[in-house]
This record gives C-alpha cells, sequence and structure tokens, in this order.
C-alpha cells in the first residue's frame, strides 16, 4: 500500500511524486501509457525533467487497481474527467492538482470531481510552482484548499519538507479561481511583451487581471482574500513573469505575430489557458473581466491583438 498515490506522469506529476518520496512517503505514480510507464521505471528519471531521478520508494505503474493513500490527481484538467471515471469507486482521499475550468461544461475541478464521484472527500493543491523546480527541491510554497480542516492537515504534514512549504486554506472556490484565471491572464502578459509594449504595460495588465480575479471568486463563491495570496497573486506572479510559464510564452508568440496553430503544434505539453480563456469568460457571465474576454476573443480568432489592445485601452476612465 502506498502513503500517496499521484496520477499522472507529465513533469507535474513527476515533481509531485519527487516531492512526496522526499517527504518520506512510499509513493505510486501512474502513467497513462503502458509504455511510457515501463520506460519510466527502467530508467528511473523522465527525459522531460533531465538530471532529476526517481527515488526509491517511487513506483511506476499502468494499474489504476493499485491505488492508494491520498490520491494526487495531476492530470491537465481537460483529461480529468476521463481519468476520474477510470478510478475504483470509493478512491479518496482525492487532491487536485489541475488547474483550469472544464470545457463545455465550465466547471472547476473540485466540481468535476464532484460529478464523477459524488461526495468524494477531496483538495486542491495549487499555487505558484513550477514543475522543475519543485522536482529540483528548490524553496516554493503552495496552498492545500478544502472545507474540511483534518483533510488539509492531512495533505499538509505528508507533503510538507523545508523546502515545499504548504499553507492551508478553507476557501476552495477562491483557491481555484486564482489558479484557472491566471493562466489566462498570463497569456495576455505575454502577448504584452512579445508586441513590444514594455514592462509598464505589463504591470499595469497583472494589476488590472488581479483585479478580475478577484471580481470572478466572489461572484461564483468564493473570498477577495484568497486572491491576494499565494493561490492568486503568488500564481499570477509567477505565471505572468517566467519564462518557463506556457501560458506566458505563448502570449510572447502571439505578440510576436505568430499563429496559434504553429504555436501549439510545436509543442508536446498542454497550454492550459487556451481552453481555460473561453470556458472561465462563459462561467463569468455578468462578470465584469475585460481582459479575460480579450484573451479568449483572441485565442477564437474573433479579434486581433492591435484591436484587443485598442479595446481594453478605450475603455472609460473611472477611478481604481
Amino acid at each position: 500500500m502506498s502513503d500517496v498515490s499521484v496520477i499522472g506522469a507529465g513533469t507535474w506529476g513527476i515533481a509531485l511524486a519527487i516531492q512526496a518520496a522526499r517527504a518520506g512517503a512510499d509513493v505510486l505514480l501512474w502513467a497513462r501509457d503502458p509504455l511510457r510507464a515501463a520506460d519510466l521505471a527502467a530508467r528511473g528519471e523522465s527525459s522531460r525533467l533531465p538530471g532529476v531521478r526517481l527515488a526509491q520508494q517511487v513506483i511506476v505503474t499502468h494499474d489504476l487497481g493499485r491505488v492508494s493513500g491520498i490520491v494526487l490527481l495531476a492530470v491537465p484538467m481537460q483529461h480529468q474527467r476521463a481519468v476520474l471515471t477510470r478510478l475504483p469507486p470509493g478512491t479518496a482521499p482525492l487532491v487536485v492538482c489541475a488547474k483550469g475550468f472544464e470545457t463545455g461544461t465550465n466547471l472547476l475541478p473540485l466540481e468535476v470531481g464532484q460529478s464523477v464521484h459524488p461526495g468524494v472527500e477531496a483538495a486542491v493543491l495549487t499555487g505558484p510552482n513550477f514543475a522543475h523546480e519543485i522536482a529540483a527541491g528548490l524553496p516554493a510554497a503552495a496552498v492545500v484548499a478544502a472545507t474540511q480542516s483534518p483533510l488539509r492537515d492531512r495533505v499538509i504534514a505528508t507533503l510538507s519538507t523545508p523546502t515545499f512549504r504548504l499553507y492551508g486554506n478553507d476557501d476552495p472556490i477562491g483557491a481555484q479561481v486564482g489558479g484557472a484565471a491566471k493562466n489566462v491572464i498570463a497569456i495576455a502578459a505575454g502577448a504584452v511583451i512579445g508586441a513590444g509594449l514594455g514592462e509598464n504595460a505589463r504591470a499595469a495588465l497583472i494589476t488590472r487581471g488581479l483585479a478580475e480575479l478577484a471580481r470572478l471568486a466572489v461572484a461564483l463563491g468564493g473570498r477577495r482574500e484568497t486572491v491576494m495570496g499565494l493561490s492568486g497573486l503568488g500564481d499570477l506572479l509567477l505565471t505572468c513573469t517566467g519564462p518557463a510559464s506556457r501560458n506566458y510564452s505563448l502570449g510572447v508568440a502571439l505578440g510576436r505575430g505568430e499563429k496559434l496553430v504553429d504555436v501549439l503544434a510545436a509543442r508536446s505539453a498542454v497550454t492550459e489557458g487556451v481552453a481555460t480563456a473561453p470556458a472561465l469568460v462563459t462561467r463569468a457571465a455578468g462578470v465584469d473581466l475585460p481582459i479575460c474576454t480579450a484573451v479568449a476573443a483572441l485565442l477564437e480568432g474573433r479579434t486581433t491583438l492591435r484591436q484587443a489592445i485598442t479595446d481594453l485601452l478605450a475603455r472609460p476612465l473611472r477611478d481604481e
């Protein structure tokens, strides 16, 4: 039996498996592709995280029937439902580590979990974390958000180390909104830099983007103060400025005039903000989200970058 089971063997799943082992847990790491599972098990490392090896207490498998302990769901948002459907009934507790809104249903990660496994004990792990830095053991902090304090305490105790500081939060809605919306804002921040509009423009956009995160969180039942913490402001700053951010780098490419289809075709990893933007805007009907709305229109080809910038700058003047 494992103390922790990580579902998903992408960079984030591998990083979480390494972190759980670093904290002293026996870990099961599930890979969807049996060939990938065999390769990871044989080599003990992934080409996506060169130089970082799996600890001996990390067992790689393709068998979901072996899942036990705390389950960390580390698959991209748009694949979460399919994987949850395959998990055995009663699998719990579940810690969702994806960020975004589901296309079609416009649901947040924990809402998808409840729709597939009603009543499941669940939390969300989120915050300003690049996988390669977590895997390397560099200092970082994150949030475990759940309405049940015993679950928060259990997850924090299982995953915490001196270099990975976890904070509890009882506002999972606010924490999820911050993680989802920051990817959309990051695309806009990258586009600003890619288009050569300068650091002043990016700083203004990040700040106004934070205001959008707060309005959306409150509208969906979360708290404004949650967005001012690691799961909102912290994650927003990292994703809008870090060159390793897939959403930011996609925005940079768009700002330079590259086509979305070409940028995505050249990538193997998922850029969550692309699917999240339209779902977020649809879910937020009636909430004033000019930046997120502009990004969704840009990604769907309903506007150009130049027109989106013009429209944002032409908004009526008002107090902050």
